[in-house]
């Protein structure tokens, strides 16, 4: 069979090339030149454990390619995936669509033949039915089928999620799209993975209503690491035995800064959005929305707390800018929100992530990118873990200690326990899990 894939960003490169790896012939198409030209040349733009070694498989088999011509690209394909970004908008928050709906009509001008066309990036309910709307209004004549295939990719773990997915989801109407979409997946088939077929409404909601529920699980578990923290309760422990019921799972479970990267922040939006819409408010959506953001912020005021309530002069080094290890994606990273917070009470920032930095970069000013965590902490007065990289698990605690100006550390994450850090002589801060002294506040002022 042969793929077009619209779309060479995060979702539309990795599924273009796993595709490929199932035996599809796949033609990868994006306007952008310079990363079509990058692509061509076997350089990946995103970082992606695996993707690089796999995509330069696929193209020396011959059944992965790249283009900027979508006419070429899209010609004699049984399947046309649209995989293009929709970014939220920002006067109102819903999902942009604009390039969902540009693809569509340049579709339409190059099918020949019958052709399924593929919703793959996220898109609001009701979408399916616009697409297939423009492309009959483009191509009266036009022989083919719109449907809804949502992706569940994780960032860090894509390929693996892509070749063993919990379940596909396709939302179709018509018996000869659904066997398009089944040929498609056939390899997934011969390994029982349930392919769940519903109608292209549904499939969209599922895409939504899934992002959204894991997105309150992270920021129900940190609102209750706050209460912990007031009742001297160790989230951790609380967080453990819930995730022992098989009805809630241990999964998303883990209290830190909030929620980032390029799906949670932007579907949750979208579907409160959409929800509004049509008349059925997402309340408890909407509440998480909110609660995040606030989260983000409260991290800077505790990284404030932990150096005394002042950070004007202080140096404050960051390990990790990433919204989560193993990508360089700092979409809606709470480092994003909190190293602005902090500069404007006049700190100075050093940092460093093992893939993210130059991303970061764009986003952030006067930053002192270093090339290590143990260039971040000399002469730090305090270091913070935002992101947690597996490398900054294992710190040498000793040297890092030596090499700062005071010996605080504040960890976001909860990769470290007191037993660890206190003998080297730090005041540790983590999240709901704080020591309580009598009379003190569990956010205890350094002098």
């Amino acid at each position: 069979m042969r793929i077009g894939m619209v779309g060479t960003g995060y979702v539309g490169l990795v599924s273009g090339t796993c595709f490929a790896e199932f035996g599809m012939d796949v033609v990868c198409i994006d306007k952008d030149e310079s990363k079509i030209a990058r692509l061509k040349a076997g350089q990946i733009p995103i970082f992606e454990p695996g993707l690089d070694a796999l995509v330069e498989k696929q193209v020396k088999a011959g059944r992965l390619s790249f283009s900027t011509d979508i006419r070429d690209g899209v010609k004699g394909c049984d399947a046309v995936f649209i995989a293009v970004g929709t970014p939220p908008r920002r006067d109102d928050g819903h999902a942009d669509l604009s390039f969902v709906y540009q693809a569509a009509r340049e579709i339409a001008e190059c099918m020949e033949g019958y052709t399924v066309v593929v919703n793959k990036s996220t898109v609001p309910v009701g979408t399916a039915r616009e697409v297939a709307r423009i492309i009959r209004e483009a191509r009266p004549d036009g022989d083919f089928d719109v449907c809804s295939n949502p992706e569940f990719l994780r960032e860090g773990a894509a390929i693996n999620d892509f070749m063993r997915p919990d379940r596909v989801v396709i939302g179709v109407e018509s018996e000869r799209a659904r066997a398009v979409m089944r040929e498609l997946y056939r390899p997934l088939y011969l390994n029982e993975t349930p392919v769940f077929f519903t109608t292209p409404e549904s499939s969209e909601l599922i895409k939504y209503a899934s992002n959204a529920f894991l997105a309150t699980k992270i920021t129900f578990i940190n609102e209750i690491a706050d209460l912990c923290e007031k009742a001297g309760a160790n989230v951790q422990d609380v967080a453990r035995a819930m995730g022992m019921d098989n009805r809630i799972g241990s999964k998303f479970l883990h209290a830190g800064p909030g929620y980032g990267g390029s799906c949670f922040p932007k579907d949750t939006l979208a579907l409160s959005q959409t929800g509004r819409k049509l008349g059925a408010p997402q309340t408890i959506v909407e509440t998480v929305v909110a609660v995040n953001e606030s989260r983000q912020k409260d991290m800077a005021r505790r990284i404030v707390e932990a150096c005394g309530g002042d950070v004007k002069g202080r140096r404050i080094g960051i390990l990790g800018v990433s919204f989560k290890p193993q990508t360089d994606d700092v979409r809606d990273s709470p480092a994003l929100v909190i190293i602005p917070i902090l500069q404007e009470m006049g700190a100075t920032i050093a940092a460093f992530d093992p893939e993210a930095m130059e991303e970061a970069g764009k986003k952030l000013s006067n930053v002192e990118w270093c090339k290590d965590a143990y260039q971040v902490a000399e002469g730090s007065d305090v270091l913070v873990i935002v992101t947690e990289w597996n490398e900054f698990r294992s710190l040498n605690l000793g040297r890092i200690g030596e090499s700062m100006k005071s010996r605080v550390l504040v960890d976001l994450r909860n990769i470290y326990k007191f037993h660890e850090v206190e003998p080297h002589g730090f005041h540790y801060v983590s999240i709901g899990r704080e020591r309580l002294v009598p009379g003190r506040s569990p956010l205890r002022k350094v002098s």
